[in-house]
């Protein structure tokens, strides 16, 4: 495509991404591909950076080995799955513990040690994910979307967005709009995609 962008990737890095991440970075790279297609590089140089940027985490994750307790492949399946069913509602770290019967420090460790990120910081990740989901699929307003991905309000979720993502929901959700209503049938395309 442009000579200008190197991915970062080398040969042997192989992303283990989640599969909202993969979701996400799908998204990104289709955009960057119809960019592509219109002849605009610099927005498809853009979008394909985007698309990297979900991939990324996973890779620095993968990378390195750390020594001490792990989740069995069934503890953090069942782990995994509690958290997804329960994104809408406050979850703690003794709650998540429970149900591998670990005591709540042990938990904090060996989830640690298995995914990369502490309990918490896995869980907000997964809502801001989450949210930009709604936000790609739906017209639902901020307030609603911080509420269904179990945030306080929207100046909750605008804050943790910016630390995760870098820019504010409205700011992401509003240059994805942009993007999509600027091509040759985009605007009617998201318009099909909000219907649904």
């Amino acid at each position: 495509m442009d000579a200008q962008y190197s991915s970062g990737f080398s040969a042997g890095d192989t992303p283990q991404s989640s599969p909202h991440q993969l979701q996400l970075a799908v998204a990104e790279i289709s955009m960057a591909l119809n960019e592509a297609l219109h002849d605009n590089r610099t927005n498809a140089v853009l979008f394909l950076r985007r698309a990297e940027n979900f991939l990324r985490p996973a890779v620095v994750t993968t990378r390195s080995v750390v020594p001490g307790p792990r989740l069995a492949a069934w503890q953090q399946r069942r782990v995994l799955e509690h958290i997804e069913s329960r994104l809408s509602q406050p979850l703690r770290n003794r709650e998540l513990a429970a149900l591998v019967d670990y005591s709540e420090f042990h938990f904090n460790v060996a989830f640690r040690n298995s995914l990369g990120k502490a309990p918490h910081e896995f869980l907000i990740r997964r809502r801001i994910e989450r949210a930009q989901q709604l936000m790609l699929s739906t017209r639902m307003p901020l307030c609603d979307i911080a509420a269904e991905c179990g945030l306080a309000d929207q100046a909750h979720l605008t804050r943790l967005f910016r630390k995760v993502v870098g820019e504010t929901p409205a700011a992401w959700r509003k240059s994805r709009f942009t993007s999509a209503a600027g091509t040759p049938g985009g605007a009617a395309r998201r318009a099909a995609a909000l219907a649904n």
